[in-house]
């Protein structure tokens, strides 16, 4: 009998030197036995034959060992073996990974399954809660989350892209992550008491969040399938809904016999004004430091329109407005030749300070780096929350990234609707400063034109 012990319950590196090794000697999977750390290996503490000696290359598929590294990470103690036995199999008949009929695949494969979802809950449902350890600290951020499977490490590299800038801890009751700006490290589990319970901006979110509940487009079924009722508890919008649910029938009724009056909009307006007042106080990148002030969106909370910019220039960072300055003046006039009320759209920007260069007495416009644009990107998820535009049109690259999360080339998402997670049609076009910024004339002419259709055909989508 072999005992093989991995260092930790997601080692998949340990997992694949040993299983190497096993199969190069031709061990069979029922003389294995996988265990992880000191947990005993039977009933009986039978003595355990050593590893077989290290073997030359196995070659085996990429689509095994992608599929290796996933499911390893489910809580199945069966997993290791399951995996084992699999891997002697497509040493023997390399193509049987195309096999969907095959239990054994289709039960690895669910393993993985299982683990990708877990993965995608834990980036939708962690929530952080701002801690500051005395007054006039910078805050930190802290969430309690409790995965079903073994993915928190392998889930930290989204939370330190995300939240690059940040000092955030994660919590969970096996493993403990902490991001210091620079270092990822571990600490061992923690309880749901160890974390913070809310911070004062919940009670708006709350308030907000329970008047725009609809109960007349209320699916039980459907939501619980995308949110089970575990995550519930750590996130404070949900921390309503139980009772929504109970009372959704006697709301819908009371819809039906009574208009909805101007309530919903003014509780928009109040969440839209302490997100507002908390981003005037936001730490969360180095930007806030040289920057005159925060200068956050404007217009209607209910507008169908919403337009990102870059970040606010000089001017706008003396006025705490956006878009008033050089560029702003040409956007408004673009904005009236396609037919479009500035006083009716939204108007914001993907990152809320002003990053520039000091020569002289003079600031000049630095481009937003990839951190700044991610510490940003809660402030503008939020706005969107809120205002709820039907479209959204992206000015630059860096508004695009900020939408899509992703880097985005103009000329090939130009001219053409995008989805975005919050259920608005995002169109992306250049920033007005990119006009500014020609030397030709004709060109420049050009590409305004350009600039005030694409502003048209978006409108157009309304």
């Amino acid at each position: 009998m072999h005992r093989v012990t991995l260092a930790d319950e997601d080692d998949f590196d340990g997992w694949r030197d040993a299983a190497r090794a096993l199969a190069a000697a031709n061990v069979p999977p029922e003389a294995v036995v996988w265990q992880v750390g000191d947990a005993p290996s039977d009933l009986f503490g039978a003595t355990a034959a050593a590893l077989p000696p290290a073997p030359g290359p196995l070659r085996v598929s990429r689509q095994f060992i992608d599929l290796a590294r996933t499911a390893i990470l489910h809580r199945d103690p069966a997993r290791f073996a399951l995996l084992y036995t699999l891997l002697l199999r497509l040493i023997a008949r390399p193509g049987a990974i195309a096999d969907r009929a095959d239990p054994l695949i289709r039960r690895i494969e669910g393993l993985a399954k299982g683990v990708r979802r877990d993965i995608h809950k834990m980036r939708a449902f962690v929530r952080f809660r701002a801690v500051a350890d005395a007054p006039g600290d910078d805050p930190r951020y802290v969430a309690w989350f409790e995965p079903e499977h073994h993915i928190v490490r392998v889930n930290a590299r989204f939370f330190v892209d995300r939240f690059h800038t940040m000092h955030w801890s994660i919590l969970t009751p096996a493993l403990t992550i902490y991001w210091d700006g620079s270092v990822l490290s571990e600490g061992p589990g923690a309880s749901r008491a160890d974390a913070p319970q809310d911070d004062p901006v919940e009670a708006v979110w709350k308030s907000y969040y329970a008047s725009i509940f609809n109960p007349a487009r209320l699916k039980i079924g459907a939501m619980l399938k995308e949110m089970p009722r575990k995550y519930w508890k750590n996130m404070p919008e949900t921390a309503l809904v139980a009772d929504l649910i109970k009372g959704a029938r006697a709301r819908e009724l009371a819809m039906v016999q009574t208009a909805r009056a101007t309530a919903p909009a003014g509780d928009a307006r109040a969440a839209w004004a302490a997100l507002r007042d908390e981003a005037a106080a936001c730490t969360r990148c180095p930007l806030h430091r040289p920057a005159t002030a925060t200068v956050f969106g404007e217009g209607p909370v209910d507008a169908p329109l919403m337009l990102v910019g870059e970040q606010p220039g000089d001017q706008e960072d003396l006025a705490v407005r956006p878009f008033v300055g050089p560029a702003g003046q040409l956007l408004d006039a673009a904005l009236a030749e396609a037919g479009i009320d500035r006083a009716a759209t939204y108007l914001t920007n993907a990152v809320k300070h002003f990053k520039f260069e000091p020569r002289g007495k003079r600031r000049i416009h630095a481009t937003p780096d990839a951190g700044e644009i991610s510490a940003c990107r809660w402030w503008i998820e939020q706005e969107l929350l809120i205002v709820r535009p039907r479209i959204v049109v992206a000015l630059g690259a860096t508004a695009a990234r900020a939408l899509l999360g992703r880097t985005v080339t103009i000329a090939r998402e130009r001219g053409r609707p995008v989805s975005l997670e919050s259920g608005a049609e995002a169109w992306i076009t250049v920033h007005p400063s990119y006009l500014l910024r020609l030397p030709d004339p004709a060109a420049a002419a050009e590409q305004r034109a350009a600039f005030v259709a694409d502003l048209r055909a978006a409108a157009a989508r309304l």
